[in-house]
């Protein structure tokens, strides 16, 4: 957190403050080198497509984080430093101490008069996060939580002066009731913003600001009023921006209930019209979470080739990148590739129901405009906002025969929510699972006995459904509830270091290629794994038995026609119409 500490000349007359160095910036990813010519070579060669030819638009293809957009401003880092610290919920919250405080207030003051330009001006996103994170704060946090004595100096020393500089929108925000910051200024109670939209926002930030929670239908009315649409009349104003913001990361703050959860999850549902209906058996929703891996292998769309080849379709999702990690997601990875990955839902949907192939992928840019658009914002509020837990249970293309949901987590607690979302879905079968960086990737290697305390990775729990009812006659349908900690080592594999990656896309695909190659070892090893867990957990047919499940995935390995399909993926996701 260097800027976080950086000492500049601030507001006087304030104490001398000791000021405590900065750790030295990192270089960024985009200093990298691109990847070596063999390893490009090598992928090249393996996918025989002319489609690697076209790789020269994508900036440094082997970092994960250079997909990050380079029109989108970045954050202001001494605001966000702090954000990571007070953005959080009643127990992880980091109060600021007064060195932090007044650096962070006087930045925010800066800013505001017009004295920062580009990335050193805090945007309003940010303004709107981190007022309403120390309202919250404030109102409604445990005290070891709530405002520290520096923050409190701080606050006390610069709120007059920004009182008088600060947009009506951060002034409600900040004291939306004029009893907190101590100045008097009638803004906050008489605040109503402009129009329905912001109007229907500044009702329920009233809520979020003292600590409350929503209904179902108040939650989904402001996400529909508010969000953008895509388009260039529909774009989300300063204002809207900044009350947005607040509204999201003080949901997050305030701890989600199930009723909000389940309108962030079903809002945006409908949005470009009812889902496609594939003709296949079974299909199964992959929920990896949209801001990738930034460490280990990432095996999901590996496991989703290996899957395909005996009937169990797999619809895969999430986006290109994402904050707050930015690390390696499976749309890195195809588009690196050559495959097409502007697919819309009626084009997945053929390739779901083609033999030859039996898996798709979907951005969210095409399946769900309007939280694509939030990219940028949530860079901005820093912390993962509900949306990160909601739209890893999406339903995008449906199916004709079975439905399952598998999604990732890492926070305890979120495993439930995610089970809930799913039963209200109607699918057939459900399964969490806590895989590496929180990812859906299970591992071969052993727990440390240092690891840290809550859920083990490789923690699985879900539920399956007890008949073959059809989804549209789910209500009712009796299903069988488990929980388990998966040892790979019971199901005869080796333990092994998990392979790292450390946001490298080219790496992450030389090691799935590899092992699609039939190259045993650590990557070959995850694949069987993930692909003959899932199916046994989630009552595949076929999969009854655990051994003769991660057979069945070694076999579609080892045959070949697990990389046949994956190769098959790329060609045909250029040519569907």
């Amino acid at each position: 957190m260097k800027a976080l500490f950086h000492s500049e000349p601030i507001l006087s007359p304030i104490p001398s403050l000791k000021i405590k160095p900065g750790v030295p910036t990192p270089k960024t990813s985009l200093q990298f080198p691109l990847a070596p010519a063999k390893r490009y070579c090598s992928v090249k060669a393996v996918l025989d497509s002319t489609h690697v030819d076209e790789l020269s638009e994508i900036r440094n293809p082997a970092v994960s984080t250079s997909y990050r957009n380079p029109k989108s401003r970045r954050p202001n880092q001494t605001v966000l430093d702090a954000q990571t610290k007070v953005c959080t919920g009643p127990t992880q919250t980091k109060p600021l101490n007064a060195e932090q405080a007044f650096k962070v207030l006087d930045t925010i003051l800066k800013s505001v008069k017009g004295e920062l330009k580009d990335e050193d001006e805090v945007s309003n996103a940010q303004l709107g996060a981190f007022f309403a994170a120390m309202t919250i704060r404030a109102n409604a946090f445990p005290e070891p939580t709530q405002w520290s004595d520096g923050e409190r100096t701080a606050l006390t020393y610069y709120w007059p002066h920004l009182v008088r500089v600060l947009p009506p929108a951060i002034v409600f925000l900040a004291d939306p009731e004029q009893s907190i910051m101590g100045v008097s200024s009638s803004i906050g109670p008489r605040f109503v913003g402009s129009g329905t939209a912001e109007m229907r926002l500044v009702g329920a930030l009233r809520e979020i600001l003292a600590g409350g929670h929503l209904g179902y239908e108040e939650v989904q009315g402001v996400l529909r009023d508010v969000l953008p649409l895509g388009s260039e009349d529909k774009k989300t104003s300063a204002v809207s921006e900044a009350l947005l913001a607040a509204f999201l990361i003080g949901q997050r703050m305030n701890r989600e209930t199930d009723r909000e959860l389940k309108a962030y999850c079903l809002a945006f549902d409908d949005e470009l019209g009812p889902a496609p209906v594939a003709d296949v058996r079974s299909l199964t929703h992959y929920g990896e979470p949209y801001d990738g891996n930034t460490r280990y292998f990432r095996s999901t769309l590996f496991v989703a080739a290996v899957r395909s080849c005996y009937g169990e379709s797999c619809l895969l999702h999430g986006v290109d990148w994402m904050p707050p990690k930015g690390g390696i997601t499976e749309e890195q990875m195809l588009k690196f590739m050559g495959a097409n990955t502007h697919l819309t839902p009626m084009q997945a949907k053929a390739l779901l129901e083609d033999e030859d192939i039996g898996f798709a992928y979907i951005s969210q840019r095409e399946a769900q405009p309007s939280l694509y658009s939030l990219i940028g914002l949530r860079e901005h509020i820093k912390k993962r906002p509900p949306l990160a837990t909601t739209e890893k249970v999406q339903q995008i293309v449906r199916a004709k025969g079975k439905e399952a949901i598998v999604a990732g987590f890492y926070h305890g607690g979120y495993e439930e929510s995610l089970l809930m979302l799913m039963r209200r879905r109607g699918v057939h079968s459900g399964l969490v699972v806590k895989g590496e960086e929180g990812a859906l990737s299970m591992t071969t290697r052993l727990r440390s006995p240092n690891a840290s305390k809550g859920l083990p990775v490789n923690y699985c729990s879900g539920f399956r459904s007890l008949n073959e009812t059809s989804n549209s006659a789910m209500d009712g349908v009796s299903r069988e509830n488990f929980n388990t900690v998966v040892n790979a080592k019971d199901y005869g594999f080796e333990q092994t270091d998990t392979p790292r990656t450390d946001r490298s896309v080219t790496r992450n695909i030389e090691l799935g290629l590899a092992a699609l190659r039939g190259e045993k070892g650590a990557a070959y090893d995850r694949i069987v794994l993930n692909a003959g867990m899932v199916d046994h957990l989630l009552g595949c047919e076929g999969a009854e038995d655990i051994s003769s499940a991660l057979e069945r995935a070694r076999e579609a390995i080892d045959s070949g026609r697990a990389l046949e399909k994956l190769l098959g993926y790329i060609n045909k996701s250029n040519r569907v119409v």
